[in-house]
């Protein structure tokens, strides 16, 4: 196996012979030129800093300075060392610029580069100076005694006055520049393994894609949430509209049939039918329910509280803000889920809500005063929206000793988005639709601590109604 860098090849009875020596001297050769055209760039970019006008080019420079040095390993270390930045998201400079101050690959080559400018390049010079430079003075000795004709001094330091004594400084030179080869390589291959160290993405195993895989579930959620509005935009405006049409029909035809086996069967029709449209509307409810994309968590809380089976007080601040839709739909289905529980499973006689957003974090807490015990591995509910609460960075958490009482936490981060962007989002993500027949618009509710009735049953979105056991 041929050798991939200037340590491997030291390894090899041909070393001296193969052109890694070469690719050593013209690597530090190169280190040396571009580290002190490096310094002056500094220099001048340092002066202009003062007035802060070079301060941006200063900061940039890093990353030209890893492009080079990137190219330039390519003589001593044969394994390619891939650009380590990312390509921006969205085109333009500014989107550029936001991404690459923000990388710690761009940092670690301003640092590479401020190295290179400062000592890399006189250490290069050095070994060069002593590696090449003394055995290129003694292998010239008899060229300086032929041109002087008298006498030679090698080095400034010894003096020749004989050609026997000028061929044996030449040989020893050349035998030194056979030696000094191995240092020479050596002290390349540290500096190309520096080089990589800085300038090369850092491999550290499966954390590798974590940020990228984070990316891709937020999207995913986003695409899920997506398809839930269109999915409950398409039923609300179609399916909908039909069946309130055809209730309507069935009832014209009942009043216009005699009394009779005909009129019953349209009387049974008619009731069907405004069976089927209730089980829509609360579908279409649990899908997305609208008052969740009009007025907010808040509102959509204490609509889902008036929907539970037990008694809910509520205690949720007056002034929360409009939140991101994602961090909205994650805290209502949790909601939801978690009064769906109680009323299936706890036992409880009371149960309160609490939502607060305080220092850019969303806090929602659940409780009631049932039986307790509560163990999510034997439902899948929670589970599935503890997932989706972590791909916000949010937490999930449930204290349910036995005998009670039960709470339930989330918390996600988010920071409150302005008006602008709100009404922005809410106008892109969500379409609202006309009011069907006998279907009045959804009221914001007054979000102040109050207790909510007792409903005849509870309603639970398509996420809460899959659990099968206590969560």
């Amino acid at each position: 196996m041929d050798p991939r860098n200037p340590w491997q090849a030291l390894t090899r009875p041909r070393f001296p012979r193969g052109s890694w020596p070469w690719r050593a001297a013209g690597y530090l050769a190169t280190g040396a030129l571009v580290g002190a055209a490096a310094c002056l760039v500094f220099l001048v970019l340092g002066v202009f800093s003062l007035f802060l006008a070079g301060l941006p080019l200063l900061l940039l420079s890093g990353p030209a300075v890893g492009g080079v040095e990137r190219l330039r390993l390519r003589l001593v270390d044969l394994d390619p060392a891939p650009d380590p930045h990312r390509v921006p998201a969205a085109p333009g400079l500014a989107a550029w610029l936001r991404l690459r101050v923000g990388e710690q690959a761009t940092w670690r080559e301003l640092a590479y580069a401020l190295l290179l400018a400062t000592v890399l390049w006189p250490l290069d010079l050095i070994a060069l100076a002593v590696g090449i430079g003394l055995p290129v003075a003694l292998l010239s000795t008899p060229l300086q005694l032929a041109v002087d004709g008298h006498e030679a001094k090698v080095l400034k330091a010894y003096l020749v006055t004989s050609y026997p004594e000028a061929f044996a400084a030449a040989l020893a030179g050349a035998v030194l520049l056979v030696l000094l080869a191995y240092p020479l390589a050596a002290v390349a291959g540290a500096r190309a393994a520096l080089a990589r160290a800085l300038l090369a993405p850092r491999e550290t195993g499966p954390q590798d894609g974590i940020g990228e895989v984070i990316a891709s579930r937020a999207r995913l959620v986003d695409a899920f949430e997506a398809e839930r509005r269109r999915i409950e935009r398409d039923l609300h405006d179609g399916a909908q509209q039909r069946l309130v049409a055809l209730t309507m029909t069935l009832g014209l035809a009942r009043l216009d049939a005699p009394p009779g086996p005909l009129a019953d069967q349209l009387a049974k029709a008619h009731a069907e039918a405004g069976q089927v449209l209730t089980e829509l509307r609360e579908l279409i409810h649990g899908i997305h329910p609208q008052v969740l994309a009009d007025y907010g968590l808040g509102a959509a809380l204490a609509d889902a509280a008036d929907r539970s089976a037990v008694p809910v007080a509520l205690a949720i601040d007056g002034d929360l803000p409009r939140l991101p839709a994602a961090v909205e739909s994650a805290g209502y289905f949790a909601g939801c889920e978690a009064l769906a529980n109680i009323g299936k499973h706890s036992g409880a006689r009371q149960a309160k809500i609490t939502a607060r957003h305080v220092d850019g974090v969303l806090r929602l807490v659940v409780e009631d005063d049932g039986r307790g015990a509560a163990d999510p591995a034997r439902g899948s509910g929670l589970t599935g929206l503890a997932d989706r609460i972590a791909v916000l960075d949010g937490t999930l958490t449930i204290m349910s000793p036995p005998g009670g009482p039960t709470v339930l936490r989330v918390e996600i981060p988010c920071p409150a988005p302005t008006e602008n962007q709100t009404r922005t989002e809410n106008q892109a993500q969500t379409e609202k639709p006309a009011p069907a027949e006998n279907q009045a618009p959804a009221e914001k509710p007054a979000p102040a601590e109050r207790s909510a009735p007792a409903a005849s049953s509870a309603s639970s979105s398509p996420r809460t109604a899959s659990s099968s056991g206590r969560d």
